[in-house]
């Protein structure tokens, strides 16, 4: 399982990279591992402004559907177009081509909350 030093994470296991005053969010690869095959990534807060915590959407797997949690506080700018004909890309590359969404960071304070690649793996167990 691969655990990216450059990003930060939640216990929800949603992954962040910072990139200025913006970042991409998406599902870690445990977190893929774990959902089995994604077919269908809908995201209905493109625009909104929401707080570290909240739901920004959800993704949806062969078996089951799972909310999504924004790692920091932010607006949500773009979702990834690319998800729409391949949400598998969540699965197949989840730190690269299958981020979700990308924000701006409005609450730079909530990084401070989240893990790092080694704390993440261990609360992972791996």
């Amino acid at each position: 399982m691969n655990f990216p030093d450059n990003l930060k994470y939640t216990r929800e296991h949603e992954w962040i990279r910072v990139e200025g005053k913006e970042a991409l969010v998406g599902i870690t690869d445990y977190a893929q591992h774990e959902l089995g095959d994604v077919v269908f990534v809908d995201v209905d807060t493109a625009g909104e402004t929401l707080s570290a915590g909240d739901r920004f959407g959800t993704v949806e797997a062969v078996k089951t559907v799972s909310d999504l949690f924004m790692p920091v506080g932010g607006t949500v700018l773009t979702v990834n177009p690319a998800l729409d004909a391949s949400p598998e890309l969540v699965n197949k590359a989840p730190y690269d081509e299958g981020w979700i969404i990308r924000i701006e960071i409005t609450d730079a304070d909530d990084l401070e909350t989240l893990l790092d690649g080694n704390a993440y793996r261990e609360f992972v167990g791996q």
